[in-house]
């Protein structure tokens, strides 16, 4: 298993062994033991699986108070992730990074708690799967538009599709400093 480190603090970039042969090919997606080795949780507690289509964009999404860790893995086609620091004593608090993801390299994506997470899928048809370290609570969840011009997030493709609950989220600047009121 290989790991690179990201361009923000915590956040790796995981490359698990995939075995190819004239049948197709085989992965893991998660071995307690050679994670923990890498310095990730113990624990996970949830499996999520997200399908979208090509344009759809989803998020930005996080727990205020609880926050998540997230293994992501793309088990069909491509996608964009999106990670933002929240963490208001870090020194890449309101920093983010763009990191494509697809399921023929099968690379999957560490995001520590304390970070906005979201995703563009760039392929006719995605399918995401992520591990979390704490339950999805709905009255924890916050979220900021991943549209925000001042975020200035570059999405490689024109955005086709988004909830009505994110596309009316708040502008980060607003998440930004009750996160920073909070402490």
């Amino acid at each position: 298993m290989q790991i690179t480190k990201t361009h923000l603090p915590d956040c790796l970039l995981i490359q698990p062994p995939v075995y190819h042969d004239n049948r197709g090919h085989f992965r893991e997606l998660y071995v307690a033991a050679k994670y923990q080795a890498a310095g990730l949780p113990q624990a996970f507690v949830q499996d999520n699986l997200s399908s979208s289509q090509q344009g759809v964009v989803r998020g930005m999404h996080f727990q205020r108070f609880k926050p998540q860790g997230k293994l992501i893995s793309v088990l069909h086609g491509e996608i964009y992730d999106v990670m933002l620091d929240l963490r208001p004593a870090s020194a890449s608090f309101g920093q983010w990074q763009g990191i494509y993801l697809d399921a023929q390299q099968a690379q999957q994506l560490w995001i520590p708690p304390g970070f906005a997470h979201g995703f563009q899928a760039l392929s006719t048809f995605a399918l995401v799967s992520y591990k979390t370290t704490a339950y999805y609570d709905p009255t924890d969840e916050g979220a900021f538009n991943a549209l925000d011009p001042k975020l200035a997030i570059t999405w490689p493709q024109p955005v086709t599709v988004m909830s009505d609950k994110d596309r009316t989220a708040p502008a980060f600047e607003v998440v930004k400093q009750q996160l920073i009121a909070a402490i």
